[in-house]
């Protein structure tokens, strides 16, 4: 993989760079984007993209897992070109699948960081965003500092989280029976199930909301779901006051520190527009992290 696929997918600054090459070069063409990505700055990426290289960005979006499946469907005649996802497990499973292919970019490589690549260069990490912990600050004199403190006897009846099959939840455990052990994360697990103040529902927000509306006093987050409501002025589901009253914890600081979720990108393995183209611990434990949540009774 070269100059043009990379454009795409390194950093702005070396996208820019290498797309402005590639016009030099006279290259244009197409790319299909398989994505579950959602967000609407990424507009501007895909435009000032197309209008640096004359390169069309055709999207599907839709849930990863969805397009996982679509890829597998449509084989050797999917028109897939690159995959985007919003976690490591999506990617490590379309990687494992055969759905991906090692791609060799020094744009890439260069301005990502080794332990964010695929050890095959199957697929690399753009961007991360930390998973930590929230408190009432009025209710809870003594928060949580470590992922393992939920499972704490203090908590009982404290904490809202989400459900073992969603992908956060999923990470969080790989990560932790990467560090501790399946056996061990499998007790911590039953005993975080003891500590719920309800059943796991919802997304990140409503964690927050949670905390807000008095039904719980822990909770679990990506920082930028509490940043886009401070951002947006506030939450139409959140009194300004109770959403004051939200502290937060970064935890682990003393051993392997806060955990953080990526989100990246790989090419298809059938990538049809190969001319336009060719201008870790935690994925090994993530099909024992939803098995040691659902038998923990984790729903």
């Amino acid at each position: 993989m070269t100059r043009t696929i990379a454009a795409l997918l390194g950093t702005t600054i070396a996208a820019t760079a290498i797309a402005t090459s590639a016009i030099a070069d006279g290259h244009s063409g197409e790319l299909n984007l398989y994505s579950s990505r959602h967000y609407d700055t990424d507009e501007r990426l895909y435009s000032d993209f197309t209008e640096l290289t004359g390169i069309v960005i055709n999207r599907i979006e839709g849930n990863a897992d969805e397009l996982i499946a679509r890829m597998e469907a449509e084989g050797e005649n999917s028109p897939a070109d690159v995959f985007l996802s919003v976690d490591t497990v999506r990617l490590a499973r379309a990687a494992e699948l055969g759905l991906l292919q090692s791609i060799d970019s020094d744009v890439l490589e260069g301005s990502i960081p080794a332990y964010l690549q695929d050890p095959d260069n199957q697929w690399f990490a753009f961007s991360q965003r930390a998973r930590i912990l929230f408190y009432d600050r009025e209710d809870v004199a003594n928060p949580p500092q470590t992922y393992q403190d939920l499972a704490s006897p203090e908590y009982a009846g404290m904490v809202c989280i989400r459900s073992s099959s969603n992908v956060y939840t999923q990470n969080i455990t790989a990560a932790l029976i990467a560090h501790l052990g399946e056996d061990a994360i499998g007790d911590w697990a039953e005993a975080v199930v003891g500590n719920f103040a309800r059943a796991p529902q919802g997304g990140d927000t409503d964690q927050l909301r949670g905390i807000a509306s008095g039904e719980c006093d822990i909770a679990m987050s990506n920082t930028y779901y509490y940043a886009r409501i401070v951002r947006r002025g506030g939450d139409d589901q959140i009194d300004p006051e109770a959403f004051d009253r939200i502290g937060w914890i970064f935890p682990n600081k003393n051993a392997n520190g806060a955990h953080m979720n990526i989100k990246g990108g790989g090419v298809a393995v059938n990538a049809p527009n190969r001319d336009t183209i060719d201008l870790g611990d935690i994925a090994d434990n993530v099909g024992a992290a939803q098995e040691v949540l659902l038998e923990a009774g984790w729903e």
